[in-house]
């Protein structure tokens, strides 16, 4: 099965926090990279004022598995938590590292607190950008419009700039 993921970090180190969760990822026994985005510093999106200077780093990684979604589930928030992020109160608070499923194959699931595709996937160039680079003509479940077209037609102002293509 194709899991895109989406990585994020806000806290320390960034570039170094989604390189090691690349790597962590890839460590994983039957994985195939199939391709990563570049890296993007973007606006932070639904933080709580306090944090509105706290840029983010952002990247897609897509994978190639066998494990199901609801396992990388718990193998990311294991990944996450050995990366030094703390869970807060405030689901946005800074972090080392967020490691999100964007999608699992055609999947759709709602279940045990994973829903794939990601609920609010569309609606952030933070996320549509970097996905549109390594699979802008996929259409996920639920959609009509691929990748590429739900970007293009985004109304959104947040601001991207793409930093490292290969990290």
């Amino acid at each position: 099965m194709e899991l895109g993921i989406s990585l994020g970090s806000n806290l320390g180190n960034r570039v170094a926090h989604l390189r090691d969760a690349r790597k962590a990822i890839n460590a994983v026994d039957g994985v195939s990279e199939i391709g990563h985005s570049p890296i993007y510093e973007t606006d932070p999106v639904d933080v709580s004022p306090q944090y509105q200077d706290m840029m983010f780093l952002n990247a897609v990684l897509i994978i190639q598995t066998d494990e199901k979604a609801s396992d990388w589930l718990n193998r990311l928030n294991t990944i996450e938590t050995h990366l030094g992020r703390v869970r807060d109160v405030d689901k946005n608070a800074p972090r080392t590292i967020d490691l999100d499923i964007l999608y699992a194959g055609d999947q759709c699931i709602d279940s045990g607190g994973l829903i794939v595709p990601h609920p609010r996937w569309t609606t952030r160039r933070f996320v549509l950008q970097p996905l549109a680079d390594v699979r802008g003509a996929l259409v996920l479940p639920g959609q009509t419009d691929s990748v590429s077209t739900l970007l293009a037609n985004l109304q959104s102002d947040e601001n991207l700039n793409r930093l490292d293509d290969e990290w």
